[in-house]
């Protein structure tokens, strides 16, 4: 069942360009000019019941302002939406009480009030009936381990708690989509790790689709088996986490730890050296040749360890966005 369905989706904007210093300031009293810009360019994809997605791109390439479509925050310039057979921008009722948008930089607590006010006001908002609020609340700050912070102000509590607190007011009503904008950001690495976590049992827990935008290449690789990459407002790959890999990827990487003395001379021979630090190195062979490469480097050195690893997957995006010829 598709839960999610984008066909076409586009958001233009007009961007006035002043021109410099006094004078161009003067001549834009009588004449402007203006620049289109595409944001989100014919972006097409559905999302089914209980998927988990991965929404990615640089900075400026559509991401944030797709979710606001979809959410209903945006009205596009064209292109048709549906979320729970619903319009989102006709923002009824019944549709938001079914979906819910959580930005890492956007703040929906009260600052000066414990975290617990906001969480009954969101109850009376959501006509959350108080059974299930009960239930749903207690699962979240369990599974959050807040229990000990909701009625300390949120102005006196870290930013990791402060993100844990944002997910309980957004989860409270059990929506049955979740857009998740940087969720992680500013966060350290435990931190970081804590929210996947939630975000996983979340998912599995309640069978809600989740569509999850990160920089973190952790949070993605962790989460989402399927990944939609989005550049300059258009979709550049749809498909599994492991067939951007193997598409994309046309290296491995081997990591060995030596025996006894060699010399970084010999180990050119074998493959590129990206690091070497005796008794360690590190190579960069192409996927076709990993193998016999290994079997060379058994044969020829004395060797203790040896593994051949998959290159990883923030270096996959970034050739993905900086290398032309690859899309």
């Amino acid at each position: 069942m598709d839960v999610i369905k984008v066909k076409n989706l586009k958001k233009y904007y007009q961007v006035y360009k002043k021109k410099p210093g006094l004078i161009g300031s003067i001549k834009s009293l009588l004449t402007r000019e203006y620049q289109q810009v595409k944001a989100v360019d014919g972006v097409s994809f559905t999302i089914k019941k209980g998927e988990l997605v991965g929404f990615i791109g640089p900075n400026g390439a559509g991401k944030t302002t797709a979710l606001k479509c979809l959410s209903g925050l945006l009205y596009p310039t064209g292109g048709k939406v549906e979320v729970l057979g619903f319009d989102p921008w006709n923002r009824k009722e019944a549709f938001l009480k079914q979906i819910s948008l959580v930005m890492g930089q956007k703040n929906q607590l009260w600052w000066d009030l414990p975290p617990r006010e906001t969480f009954i006001l969101n109850k009376e908002i959501y006509q959350i009936p108080e059974a299930k609020f009960k239930k749903v609340f207690n699962n979240l700050t369990e599974i959050l381990e807040v229990e000990d912070i909701l009625d300390i102000q949120v102005r006196k509590l870290s930013l990791g708690q402060r993100m844990k607190c944002e997910l309980i007011a957004s989860l409270l009503h059990s929506p049955k989509v979740l857009f998740l904008d940087e969720p992680t950001i500013g966060l350290d690495v435990v931190m970081q790790k804590k929210m996947r976590d939630f975000i996983k049992v979340y998912n599995q827990k309640y069978q809600a689709s989740v569509i999850l935008t990160s920089h973190y290449m952790g949070d993605v690789q962790k989460l989402c088996q399927r990944l939609i990459i989005i550049n300059k407002g258009k979709i550049i790959f749809d498909g599994r986490l492991k067939e951007v890999i193997e598409k994309y990827a046309d290296y491995k990487i081997i990591k060995v730890v030596f025996s006894d003395r060699i010399k970084v001379k010999e180990l050119a021979q074998v493959g590129k050296v990206q690091e070497f630090d005796y008794p360690k190195a590190v190579l960069k062979v192409k996927r076709e040749t990993a193998s016999s490469t290994a079997g060379k480097l058994l044969k020829d050195f004395s060797i203790a360890d040896l593994n051949i690893e998959e290159s990883s997957i923030e270096d996959i995006i970034r050739r993905l966005f900086t290398d032309k010829s690859v899309v």
